[in-house]
């Protein structure tokens, strides 16, 4: 008889509270190249992912695929050297697999992070993006089917997804770190084939400043799970419509190494004061 998703969780949990005497007050999820953004993180343990029981497998390049165990400003937070994706073939449901483990774990506060296009043509790249609200177009939803009563409601109100005030503290670190922080919305795609022009004229027409392929389904998920949400976008392209300019991976990687330092700084601010 094979296990259920939430007994793989559980069986999850175990594993880690058994090598873990610590009790995190975040957990990260990190976009592409951005698994070394924490510079400042004091790395106690490491969980390559195919060590954990039931986790799924990181198949993209530059997502390292482990859990880090560490200390960031005096603070024990976990981190996902990257995430998984829709595009690799996983289920909305295993995509939010370490949501639901941070969730089981009673992390409070859940960071998700990511490498986008920008839409909005007032920024530029290695610029970062505060999500204020996000637009789910990839016609998939992580709470679809039975629900899981020891996750969540049936219904999650969706009107604060990202924290308010999560929001107001990375603007504030910012401004005392003197970084340029934008404000805006992330569009939320399947891909894996980048948008064309006319898509990103869609999307710029229905209000998202910023597009990729991640960090909605996490977010529904962490709502869910009445986690306190921050979501940090580094920009790594500028999608202009009316002058395309193609882009690789290795590009988006590049830029994102280049620009990880200002939201380690970000980051490191955040999480200093408890939730």
């Amino acid at each position: 008889m094979s296990l259920s998703f939430i007994n793989k969780i559980q069986e999850c949990v175990q594993f880690i509270q058994e090598r873990m005497q610590v009790q995190p007050v975040a957990g990260m999820i990190t976009g592409t190249g951005l698994s070394d953004s924490l510079t400042d993180l004091v790395v106690h343990q490491v969980f390559p992912y195919a060590g954990l029981p039931h986790f799924p497998r990181a198949t993209v390049d530059s997502h390292k695929g482990a859990l880090v165990q560490g200390r960031l400003n005096g603070r024990d937070i976990l981190v996902f050297q990257g995430r998984l994706h829709l595009y690799e073939g996983y289920s909305p449901q295993l995509v939010t697999f370490p949501v639901r483990l941070l969730q089981a774990l009673g992390v409070p506060m859940l960071i998700l992070t990511n490498a986008a296009g920008g839409i909005n043509l007032d920024y530029h790249a290695g610029d970062i993006m505060l999500i204020r609200d996000h637009i789910n177009l990839t016609g998939e939803n992580p709470l679809a089917g039975p629900n899981e009563d020891a996750f969540g409601l049936r219904f999650p109100d969706m009107t604060r997804v990202y924290d308010p005030d999560l929001g107001r503290r990375a603007i504030g670190v910012a401004a005392q770190e003197n970084i340029q922080l934008h404000s805006g919305i992330y569009a939320g795609l399947s891909g894996p084939s980048l948008e064309t022009p006319a898509e990103t004229r869609f999307l710029k027409i229905i209000g998202a400043d910023a597009v990729g392929f991640s960090t909605v389904m996490e977010a529904i998920a962490g709502v869910h799970a009445d986690m306190k949400i921050l979501g940090l976008s580094l920009i790594t392209n500028i999608n202009d419509p009316d002058a395309p300019e193609q882009t690789t991976l290795e590009a988006v990687v590049d830029t994102a190494a280049k620009a990880s330092e200002k939201l380690n700084r970000i980051i490191t601010g955040v999480v200093e004061q408890p939730v």
